[in-house]
C-alpha cells in the first residue's frame, strides 16, 4: 500500500469528547421523557443526530415526531458547546507532527458542523484539508457515505488511505467503504471492534504503531 492521506474520526480519537455528547444527548432525551446512560451513546457513537435520535427513540419504543429531529439536535448542541469540556488526547499532537508533512489528513465525524469546526478550529487549525461532517452526508455512520465523500475530497485511491476509529458504527462505516481500518477502544470493549483491520489498545498504542509504519516506508 501506497499511502498517501490518513482520515481520522474525532470524537474519541482526536478529542476526549464523548462523555460531554453523551450528557449532552442525555439531558435533551429527558426532556421528552426518555432516560439514557452514557453507554447507550457510546455504542452508537458516529451516528450522526438523526441516527442516535431515531435509536434512541426505538429502543424507547416510541417514534419520533419529524420535528423532534432538528428541534432536539439543535438543544444537544447547544448544550454540548456550553459544558465546553473537550480536550485533546495525549499524544496525538506528536502523531500529527509525524504525519503531517507526509500525508494528506482528513477528519470524518459524525457529529454537526457547528461542533465540529468549533474542536477542529480550536485545537487543530489548519491542519485537515478535509473535513465531513454529520451535514454533509444524507446518511451517517455506518454508512459509508461519509468515508466515501473523504475519499473522493482528498482525490486519493482507496487503497491509498487508512481510517483510525474508536465506535463500532465508524468502524462498520470505513470497512463498508471498502478502506483499511485501525480502531482503539476509547469508551468500548475491544470485541465490539473486531471488524476492523487492526485494534490497538490505547491512543499510546496508536501512536506506537503509526510511528513504525511511517517510519518504515
Amino acid at each position: 500500500m501506497m499511502l498517501k492521506a490518513v482520515i481520522f474520526d474525532m470524537d474519541g480519537v482526536l478529542v476526549d469528547s464523548m462523555p460531554y455528547h453523551a450528557d449532552a444527548w442525555a439531558a435533551v432525551f429527558a426532556s421528552v421523557g426518555i432516560k439514557i446512560q452514557r453507554d447507550d451513546i457510546y455504542k452508537i457513537e458516529g451516528s450522526n443526530h438523526i441516527g442516535i435520535i431515531r435509536l434512541v427513540f426505538e429502543k424507547a419504543g416510541r417514534i419520533p415526531e419529524p420535528e423532534d429531529f432538528h428541534k432536539l439536535a439543535e438543544e444537544k448542541k447547544e448544550i454540548f458547546l456550553k459544558i465546553n469540556k473537550a480536550t485533546v488526547f495525549e499524544g496525538i499532537y506528536e502523531l500529527i507532527d509525524i504525519l503531517k508533512n507526509k500525508y494528506a489528513l482528513a477528519v470524518v465525524s459524525g457529529s454537526d458542523k457547528a461542533v465540529v469546526k468549533e474542536l477542529i478550529g480550536r485545537f487543530f487549525p489548519d491542519t485537515f484539508s478535509v473535513m465531513v461532517t454529520g451535514n454533509d452526508v444524507k446518511e451517517g455512520k455506518p454508512s459509508p457515505l461519509s468515508y466515501l465523500k473523504a475519499v473522493e475530497m482528498l482525490k486519493v485511491r482507496k487503497d491509498e488511505c487508512i481510517v483510525i476509529e474508536n465506535a463500532p458504527l465508524g468502524v462498520e462505516s470505513a470497512k463498508r467503504a471498502g478502506l483499511f481500518c485501525i480502531a482503539i477502544p476509547t469508551y468500548v470493549e475491544p470485541e465490539l471492534l473486531k471488524n476492523a483491520d487492526i485494534v490497538l489498545p490505547n491512543h499510546a498504542g496508536l501512536k506506537e504503531y503509526i510511528s513504525k509504519f511511517v517510519t518504515s516506508k
